[in-house]
């Protein structure tokens, strides 16, 4: 059988990527999962790699695209059966494993968990990386004593798709959310979906100082640089960052101070490889957390035929929420 998948080939500029139709013998060989892939998602990871401007793809050809979901055709492994349905996440795809800007793909079996009972393929692609690094952020606060009381958690890039599931989770579980955005325009956006401030991105950026007035519980950074190290030196005693991104800069300029005389912890948290037990977790997590209705208007659904245009709209920075994709259109 031919499908059609959104390769990308070496060329002697770099690389190049286009669409193709394939046959079933050009997927990955060797015991793996075979999926009919209905939807996948798109992340300023998958932006990178399609426009080119950064190392993400590690391999060639690749089919990029960080995020999968779809139904089970064949599988190699005893715990999956046809008809299951799977998402996948991380775990290479997109990089060195081909990835889910496809209609089929065979993947190895621990880059796919079951999609939890009662949430769509749909829904678990307006989750995708950005809910399952969101959700791993909220526990990594959690376990690490932030808990919800009168100070706010602070959610930075809270108009992207990560900031905007983090938002949501946090109210969902009783904490009071300030929204941090460069877009004041999205203030009735963030609002709706549970803010109950709003911070300028200028604010965040201009603070000076290694250990600031004590203003936030915890927070969750998904920009990087300055705005990082700000919020860092604003946390109050006993709290904690979860860093997951670096929209705005991969660099951290700091000192020490926050953790020794705050008891400040800056918690890392990453989703490209995390172990099975902490994905089901997650995404158990999110499905008993997340409002379905809600999450409808955080995201939008395009075709995957659209995806170079939606790559340079992400890495322009003018992507709201999470925008969904379509295999078959």
């Amino acid at each position: 059988m031919t499908f059609k998948a959104f390769v990308g080939r070496k060329s002697d500029d770099g690389y190049a990527c286009a669409f193709e139709e394939l046959e079933d013998d050009a997927l990955p060989s060797g015991e793996r999962v075979t999926i009919d892939v209905s939807h996948s998602s798109l992340n300023y990871k998958d932006g990178l790699a399609v426009t080119g401007r950064g190392r993400i793809i590690r391999r060639f050809p690749m089919v990029p695209g960080i995020d999968l979901a779809g139904t089970v055709t064949h599988s190699d492994s005893d715990d999956l059966k046809p008809g299951d349905l799977v998402l996948g996440t991380g775990q290479g795809l997109g990089e060195t494993e081909w990835g889910g800007f496809t209609q089929r793909q065979r993947v190895l079996r621990d880059a796919v968990v079951r999609v939890p009972d009662g949430m769509t393929l749909e829904q678990s692609m307006q989750l995708g990386t950005a809910g399952l690094t969101a959700m791993m952020a909220v526990l990594a606060l959690e376990r690490n004593g932030v808990v919800p009381d009168d100070r706010e958690v602070v959610v930075t890039g809270a108009g992207g798709g990560v900031g905007s599931i983090a938002v949501m989770l946090l109210a969902a579980r009783g904490y009071k959310v300030a929204a941090a955005t460069g877009r004041p325009e999205l203030e009735p956006y963030l609002r709706t979906l549970g803010a109950v401030s709003i911070v300028t991105r200028e604010e965040l950026t201009s603070a000076k100082g290694p250990l600031q007035s004590e203003r936030w519980a915890g927070g969750i950074d998904t920009v990087g640089g300055p705005i990082l190290s700000n919020l860092y030196a604003q946390t109050a005693y006993g709290g904690a960052v979860a860093c997951c991104g670096m929209a705005a800069s991969h660099e951290l300029n700091a000192t020490v101070w926050p953790m020794i005389l705050r008891n400040v912890s800056l918690l890392g948290v990453s989703t490209l490889k995390p172990s099975q037990a902490a994905r089901n977790e997650a995404w158990e997590r999110l499905a008993a957390t997340i409002d379905f209705e809600t999450l409808g208007t955080v995201a939008r659904t395009e075709p995957l035929s659209a995806i170079v245009a939606l790559s340079e709209e992400i890495m322009e920075g003018r992507v709201q929420g999470r925008v969904v994709l379509d295999t078959g259109r």
